[in-house]
C-alpha cells in the first residue's frame, strides 16, 4: 500500500489505537469535561485557550480532519477535548501549544499580507500553510489531540453525534451478544 492509498479510516484507526493506550484514565476526565461543556446551555468557557485561540486551533484541526462526506474536526467538537487536555493531562504542552500559535499567526502575516489570522485564510492557503510545518513537534501535538478528541465517546463531549465512529464505521455497542465470534464457537458446543 503507497502512502497516497492510505485512507482516512485507515489512518484514523492506526493513529487511535496507539495514543488510546497512553494517559487512559486523564483522557476520560477531558472527555467529561467536554460533554459538559458540549451539553451547555450558557456559552462554553474555555480553561486554557481564549476564544480567540479556540477558533485558530478549531480551523488548524477542521484542515486535519476536514468536512467531506462525513463530519469533520469542527462538527465533532474536538476544540473543547483539546481545551480540556491541555488543562489536565497535557497540561505540560501549553507552551508548546502558545509558541506554536504565535508561529502560525507570524507565518500568517508574512505569506499572506492582508491576512492576520490562520482562520481568515482560504482553505487552500490554510493546508499550504499546514503542510510546511506538519513535522514540527506542535503540528504533530494537534494532530494527536484531533484524532484523539474526534474519537472519544460522545458521551463525553467529543466526537458529538458520533461523527468519529460513523467514519471509521464502529458501531456503539458497548454490550455484545453471543456469539462473539468464531474465538468462542467451541465454548458453546463443550456446554
Amino acid at each position: 500500500m503507497t502512502k497516497d492509498e492510505i485512507s482516512r479510516r485507515l489512518f484514523l484507526t492506526r493513529s487511535f489505537g496507539a495514543l488510546l493506550a497512553s494517559q487512559w484514565p486523564e483522557i476520560l476526565a477531558a472527555q467529561e469535561h467536554a460533554h459538559r461543556a458540549a451539553q451547555s446551555i450558557t456559552p462554553v468557557k474555555f480553561e486554557f485557550f481564549t476564544p480567540e485561540q479556540a477558533v485558530e486551533v478549531e480551523a488548524i484541526a477542521a484542515q486535519i480532519i476536514p468536512t467531506d462526506d462525513t463530519p469533520g474536526a469542527r462538527e465533532a467538537h474536538v476544540i473543547y477535548f483539546i481545551d480540556r487536555a491541555l488543562s489536565t493531562f497535557d497540561k505540560d504542552q501549553q507552551p508548546l501549544y502558545v509558541k506554536g500559535m504565535e508561529q502560525i499567526q507570524a507565518k500568517v502575516k508574512k505569506s499572506f499580507l492582508k491576512k492576520q489570522k490562520f482562520s481568515d485564510l482560504k482553505p487552500e492557503q490554510q493546508i499550504k500553510l499546514l503542510k510546511g510545518i506538519q513535522q514540527s513537534e506542535f503540528f504533530l501535538l494537534v494532530r494527536m489531540h484531533t484524532i484523539m478528541g474526534y474519537l472519544a465517546n460522545p458521551e463525553y463531549g467529543g466526537n458529538y453525534n458520533q461523527a468519529g465512529w460513523k467514519a471509521i464505521g464502529f458501531e456503539d455497542q458497548f454490550f455484545f451478544k453471543p456469539p462473539f465470534g468464531f474465538y468462542d464457537r467451541d465454548y458453546k458446543e463443550e456446554q
